[in-house]
């Protein structure tokens, strides 16, 4: 952020879009001290974060692995399903680290883990994007996924990055960096590379399915 950059005080948690389709749960924006905030995590059932900042760490660990042998650890059992992008806020990330972005958002929404001991947290409740302020790389992720998933309501990323920044409350004086040009551009080439990618994924399925049916006919 740059010295001049205007500063707003805003919620540490925004709610983004309450029924995200076609996985029904909400999505959420925070920066640092929201995504740090574990009881305001559990009031909003926020079950699940995923945080987009690569100069930014949370330990989520609550619990020791049964028969870990460190007591100082600091991994373990977490409070929340938890998945990092890490993206740097400005140049420097690689081309397609966006286009992960996206398809780890989904996995978020749409990951279903084991009924196994070693998977305790299997709850499906709502979902946080963070960075560090919750301004800039969470924004531009949260947006490409909305744009992607409900193309109805959100048909270009502009429409999406609009919605976004109302429901964040960032004010029109500091859209210039929320997100940063170079994220937004990011985007737009996940955008296509995406439907690319999910076309394929279909017209793959579809010729598993006419195998599967050849092999047992």
């Amino acid at each position: 952020m740059r010295e001049d950059s205007p500063r707003y005080e805003r919620p540490a948690l925004s709610l983004i879009e309450e029924h995200v389709q076609p996985y029904g749960a909400g999505l959420y924006i925070g920066g640092m001290e929201g995504a740090g905030d574990l009881a305001a995590l559990k009031a909003r059932n926020i079950t699940t974060v995923v945080n987009c900042a690569v100069n930014l760490d949370l330990n989520y660990a609550t619990e020791r692995f049964p028969g870990a042998a460190d007591p100082e650890a600091i991994y373990g059992i977490g409070a929340v399903r938890y998945y990092k992008l890490g993206l740097v806020d400005g140049h420097g990330n690689p081309e397609t680290m966006m286009l992960a972005g996206f398809y780890l958002l989904r996995g978020a929404f749409s990951q279903k883990l084991p009924e196994r001991a070693t998977y305790p947290r299997r709850e499906q409740g709502n979902v946080l994007v963070n960075c560090r302020a919750g301004r800039s790389r969470s924004v531009a992720l949260a947006a490409l996924f909305l744009h992607v998933e409900m193309p109805q309501m959100y048909p270009e990323l502009e429409a999406a990055l609009d919605h976004v920044r109302r429901r964040r409350e960032l004010r029109a004086d500091e859209w210039f960096e929320t997100p940063k040009p170079m994220l937004v551009g990011a985007a737009l080439r996940a955008r296509d590379w995406i439907a690319r990618i999910d076309a394929e994924a279909v017209s793959a399925g579809g010729a598993a399915d006419d195998y599967a049916r050849a092999a047992n006919g």
